[in-house]
């Protein structure tokens, strides 16, 4: 085994938990699946959790839903050491800023207003930075969840991978300092007949706002940063402690990039920005590589009865295919030179993966171990028999 083979081992066997980043289109959802798949058979509890709103990790698993409570899968024809079992699921935003509301809320009223506000509703669910928040904010609970002895997260696909990290700052410092908070509270406090009395007569601000706005909408606004006005601390607090979570020792960085410029350059961004953070990072994976051509065969035996135009389209083939190859190769070289990392190559699949064998094959290349033929034909990944019965996760 290779050495980055090894140590994308040795962390499936000794952290707790693995983020698996990237830019966009680069596999990453398939391969945290397929990474946590080969902690499990090799004896972990592991759940493989994503906060990619496209929901391809079910797809993965050749599943057609995936909810927000951890689902067991069959892993029982793997062969599983003992102890080794798998769960998976996805992020539903909405649903965890609410639970976190209710953390920081005690008060059963104030809770029901905040919950109630037709603001924070989309505030929940769309604001920019909200998503990114509450994955982290999900990745603190699990990560003391002892059902599970290991943790794999997908990170969303984003522009800039480094949105995952920097997005909840942003957030917070909306809701910390955003300008209509500050505008608006000292009216809402007044009470309603007061902010639109002040919508009328006050200043060139709050006229245009509402006319912009509306007075529901600015009501709803106030409210919701007043009802707040206790509660940034406790989410930086918690914010801190997730920050905390992804430097320890048993955490690391999965940095996963497509073989073009492009991604490349994502990544070795990405991968600065964690050694500034003193975050720990494990390896490199350059996924949909497409490997240099075998040598000629020439002489090998009696050539094929090929027409010339064919034969002059299959030459020009190979040609594009060994640019494209010697390019890449050039590029990982480079993303090499520049880390001193060694990236885990893994080849283009001849199509996509949409089921726990398709995981399984690609575990071993990531491991750089020969995996199980797969089964052919599209076979469904179904949860375990009992699971309902049998403490299975929740």
């Amino acid at each position: 085994m290779s050495a980055p083979h090894q140590a994308l081992a040795v962390a499936l066997a000794e952290r707790r938990i693995l983020i698996v980043s990237g830019s966009g289109g680069v596999g990453k959802t398939t391969t945290a699946a397929a990474l946590a798949l080969r902690a499990a058979v090799r004896g972990r509890r592991v759940l493989v959790c994503t906060i990619d709103p496209s929901r391809r990790l079910a797809t993965s698993l050749g599943l057609e839903t995936l909810s927000d409570r951890a689902r067991e899968m069959d892993i029982r024809r793997f062969d599983p050491a003992e102890g080794g079992r798998m769960w998976a699921m996805t992020l539903d935003t909405k649903r965890t800023f609410d639970t976190l509301v209710e953390r920081h809320t005690p008060d059963e009223a104030a809770r029901r207003r905040i919950l109630g506000n037709r603001f924070y509703k989309q505030v929940s669910s769309a604001l920019a930075g909200s998503h990114e928040y509450m994955a982290m904010e999900k990745l603190l609970d699990l990560s003391a969840d002892e059902r599970f002895d290991l943790v794999v997260l997908d990170t969303p696909p984003t522009r800039h991978a480094l949105d995952f990290l920097e997005a909840p700052e942003r957030l917070m410092g909306f809701l910390d300092t955003s300008v209509l908070r500050w505008f608006l509270k000292p009216y809402f406090v007044a009470g309603r007949l007061t902010l639109k009395v002040a919508t009328r007569t006050g200043a060139f601000f709050l006229k245009l706002a509402d006319r912009v706005l509306g007075l529901q909408f600015l009501q709803d606004l106030s409210e919701f940063f007043l009802a707040f006005e206790g509660m940034y601390a406790g989410f930086k607090e918690r914010a801190a402690q997730v920050h905390e979570v992804l430097r320890r020792d048993d955490a690391g960085f999965v940095l996963v990039a497509g073989p073009s410029a492009l991604t490349l350059d994502e990544a070795l961004y990405f991968h600065r920005r964690l050694v500034e953070r003193e975050m720990p990072f494990v390896g490199f994976i350059v996924n949909r590589l497409h490997p240099a051509a075998p040598p000629s065969s020439a002489g090998r035996g009696p050539a094929p009865d090929i027409d010339d135009d064919l034969g002059e389209r299959l030459v020009e083939v190979f040609k594009d295919y060994s640019r494209l190859s010697k390019a890449e190769m050039k590029n990982v070289a480079r993303l090499e030179d520049e880390t001193g990392a060694a990236p885990v190559l893994v080849p283009e699949l001849e199509g996509d993966v949409h089921d726990l064998d398709g995981l399984h094959e690609v575990g071993g290349l990531l491991l750089g171990a020969a995996a199980a033929p797969a089964r052919r034909g599209r076979t469904r990944a179904r949860p375990v028999a009992a699971a309902a019965g049998r403490g299975a996760a929740r």
